[in-house]
């Protein structure tokens, strides 16, 4: 089984979403997909609601996730660790223990082969538009993504 993490700041907008749509592009029995934030904000709390209605609007349901902070045993669990922004991947990496734990860590835009911009935005200070643009940035990732795994 293939075990996928999803990470960006607080864990409530951004990695919510790319964790519910790489989870329904993909085979449950084949792959584990989870996400987390680099911060401890909202540890045990739902999604943001936007998130919530962005993914319902799209027949995905994030409503079961809960936000939790990543902590370097998640090197361990998961085989590829997905980030949404060179933030993000500066915090992982800085707890990356060895070569190893570094090389599990990818830009999830890059990884996707988007050229430009591999920055996922932060939609958490925007409005609805901003949670639409969002999901559809990273419903192309993972549609690319999800291919190239199940080659």
């Amino acid at each position: 089984m293939t075990k996928i993490l999803m990470v960006c700041l607080g864990n409530i907008c951004r990695s919510p979403l790319a964790h519910g749509i790489l989870e329904a592009k993909l085979p449950g029995d084949r792959f584990e997909i989870d996400s987390a934030g680099t911060g401890d904000y909202h540890i045990g709390k739902l999604p943001d609601h936007r998130s919530i209605a962005t993914a319902k609007q799209n027949d995905i349901d994030i409503s079961n996730q809960r936000c939790r902070q990543f902590s370097v045993s998640d090197f361990d669990t998961y085989d590829i660790i997905y980030v949404m922004d060179h933030s993000n991947y500066e915090n992982v990496i800085t707890l990356a223990r060895d070569a190893d734990d570094s090389a599990k860590v990818k830009l999830i835009l890059e990884d996707a082969g988007f050229d430009e911009n591999l920055e996922v935005p932060d939609p958490y200070w925007g409005d609805a538009k901003d949670f639409d643009k969002v999901y559809t940035l990273l419903d192309n990732a993972c549609d690319k993504i999800a291919a190239k795994l199940l080659e």
